[in-house]
């Protein structure tokens, strides 16, 4: 009698199809982010700063004020009978700095403008690095233009460190927001802090940066 071979059971045909599977999978290789830098923070360390340092006299590039950090905030005193404008405040804000805010709420107490303690009535954003350089291209060279009856930036909102204060009127001047959407007007403070020792300093870094400063007058 022939010997009879032994026989394998086959695998069941579900299970097959994925084992087949699970081979043909390859590790997809993740490609690296690419950063694009921003325009005005080239322009800082190829122009600004050789301008800066042939100004004032400094002796290293450390020396040179630069930019640390933009605060954007928007009081919304009307959330205390309305909620849904802060709602719409923290939206557009979050629109024009593409970042998320931080919602500020009260510390104390008031009885005659019946708010309540730990009550969110504001919110804010504070933006470093290449957010913050686009964030200043765009109001510097777009939002600034569109506002009405612009006759350039005073030159006394400093604040005796280097550091610069400035108020919006109306959100509507940002590209960002659709004036179509708003049911409330909204302003907000800009604040623009510097690494500078003084105003002068603070001055001509602003003033390079293409900040459109009123002329001073002679008197």
């Amino acid at each position: 009698m022939a010997d009879k071979k032994s026989v394998k059971p086959a695998a069941p045909k579900g299970k097959k199809d994925k084992q087949d599977k699970v081979e043909e999978q390859k590790p997809v290789a993740v490609e690296p982010e690419v950063k694009i830098p921003s325009r005005l923070g080239n322009f800082y360390q190829k122009e600004i700063v050789p301008a800066l340092m042939k100004k004032f006299e400094y002796t290293t590039v450390m020396q040179a004020p630069k930019l640390h950090k933009i605060v954007v905030n928007m009081g919304v005193g009307a959330a205390v009978s309305d909620p849904k404008i802060l709602e719409e405040a923290v939206r557009d804000l979050e629109s024009i700095t593409g970042q998320k805010c931080s919602i500020r709420k009260s510390k104390k107490a008031i009885s005659n403008f019946k708010l309540r303690e730990n009550m969110a009535i504001g919110a804010k954003v504070t933006l470093r690095g290449s957010r913050m350089y686009e964030f200043l291209d765009r109001l510097i060279n777009i939002a600034l233009p569109r506002v009405r009856d612009f006759r350039g930036l005073s030159d006394k909102s400093f604040d005796g460190r280097g550091n610069y204060t400035l108020g919006i009127k109306e959100q509507m001047i940002f590209a960002e927001i659709n004036a179509e959407k708003i049911t409330k007007v909204l302003g907000m403070d800009i604040t623009v802090v510097t690494t500078s020792r003084t105003d002068n300093e603070a001055y001509e870094l602003l003033l390079a940066f293409g900040f459109p400063f009123r002329k001073k007058e002679l008197r």
